[in-house]
């Protein structure tokens, strides 16, 4: 499957192509087979003819705020199929967008403050999914990564309808190569286990050469390099490769610990963020960098107006070279103004998470409960029933004379 993104002011603009009125064979019949109108205020079609979804529906989400919308909110991606397979029918069709717009972000299973979105075919083969990047809240999709997702989920589906020969791989299939920095009792620096071009490349970055003997391959520093400047070399290296998600033992005696800067700290946040495994984790890590009193974010926008007024101070006639510093303050004021609110909306993710998996988790509790119950009473209800003869048959008395004595007996 290949996928075309491409992007237009407003869904009239797709009319033309949709319907075919350009094309020289004629006019289309397009059709719905998908939609999700998310906070439309009318009943609205899910199949037939898209005309009256394209007259606006789609739109009134970026007319909704604004100066603030985007000059292209509304978002069309077309996805074609092999003409080596069988065409898929219109429900697998409607499948395959679904999965696009959760692929992307735009459509997010739970969210009842997504993206209007919908799937209209026009010919065989092919699906063309239209939607826009404002949520009904305000908040506007990035669709920077959106061509990856795209074309990875495609590559995916292909893989499952068997459209492809080889197998699909993610990060996670790969099992990196554990790669050694040591210092060797002669001094030197030794790195060891680069057996792919990648992980050679970042050490020859950090200023490692690489040799090629009997040993096999080995990338060694300088031996005139000195002892601290190989130790920085060497975590250096150690960073650059454990970011491209290698394992490396690095040597204790050539760690070097980073220093306390502004750099370091946004990049330990950085870290922080990739590391996240839960919305939780996230919104701690994000209320560092957004927090509206103490925040990285309003710090770097109050240094950026000290700069500015600064400059203004130390000779007024530079006012280009503070406006700049100025101009740059209050795009950062914008993006604070931007972003209010989304650490609480994180964390009012992360409580609906915690709320559903207890839900899960009591629900599972009491289908247990249930399957206890049914196999305690089960043996009692299909117990044959005991003869009355039985029943009133008693074990003579004991005599007295035959009773155990207590204690102990020889």
């Amino acid at each position: 499957m290949i996928a075309h993104l491409q992007r237009t002011a407003t869904t009239a603009a797709l009319i033309p192509a949709l319907y075919g009125l350009d094309d020289p064979r004629g006019r289309r019949r397009p059709r719905l087979i998908g939609a999700d109108y998310r906070g439309a205020d009318k009943q609205l079609p899910l199949f037939g003819d898209p005309q009256e979804v394209l007259g606006g529906v789609l739109d009134a989400p970026a007319l909704r705020i604004g100066s603030r919308a985007p000059e292209q909110p509304v978002w069309m991606c077309s996805v074609r199929s092999d003409r080596r397979h069988p065409d898929l029918s219109d429900a697998q069709w409607a499948d395959v967008a679904r999965r696009l717009v959760t692929a992307t972000g735009l459509a997010p299973a739970g969210d009842p403050h997504g993206y209007r979105w919908v799937a209209i075919r026009n010919d065989d083969r092919s699906v063309h999914v239209v939607a826009t990047v404002v949520r009904e809240d305000g908040y506007i999709h990035n669709t920077y990564r959106d061509p990856f997702h795209v074309q990875a989920e495609c590559t995916r589906i292909a893989a499952e309808l068997g459209h492809l020969t080889r197998t699909v791989t993610t990060a996670k299939d790969h099992r990196m190569p554990v790669i050694t920095i040591s210092a060797e009792p002669s001094g030197s620096v030794v790195a060891t286990g680069t057996s792919d071009d990648l992980s050679a490349t970042l050490l020859r970055h950090a200023g490692f050469k690489q040799i090629d003997d009997w040993h096999g391959r080995r990338h060694r520093l300088p031996t005139t390099t000195p002892r601290p400047d190989a130790a920085a070399c060497a975590t250096h290296a150690a960073e650059m490769l454990r970011a491209a998600r290698y394992k490396v033992d690095l040597d204790p005696r050539l760690h070097v610990e980073p220093p306390n800067t502004a750099s370091q700290q946004i990049l330990d946040l950085t870290d922080e963020l990739r590391g996240s495994t839960n919305f939780a984790e996230l919104g701690g890590a994000l209320d560092q960098l957004l927090d509206p009193d103490d925040g990285m974010l309003v710090r770097l926008q109050e240094a950026m107006e000290t700069a500015s007024e600064q400059i203004t101070d130390l000779d007024p006639d530079q006012v280009e070279l503070s406006d700049r510093f100025g101009f740059a303050s209050d795009q950062l004021v914008a993006v604070q103004a931007e972003l209010a609110g989304a650490v609480d909306e994180v964390q009012r993710a992360a409580s609906d998470a915690a709320g559903s998996a207890e839900v899960r988790a009591a629900a599972d509790d009491l289908r247990t409960r249930a399957a206890l119950a049914r196999s305690t009473t089960a043996p009692v209800a299909n117990a044959p029933a005991v003869p009355a003869a039985a029943a009133s048959t008693r074990l003579p008395p004991v005599p007295a004379a035959a009773a155990v004595p207590a204690g102990r007996t020889r």
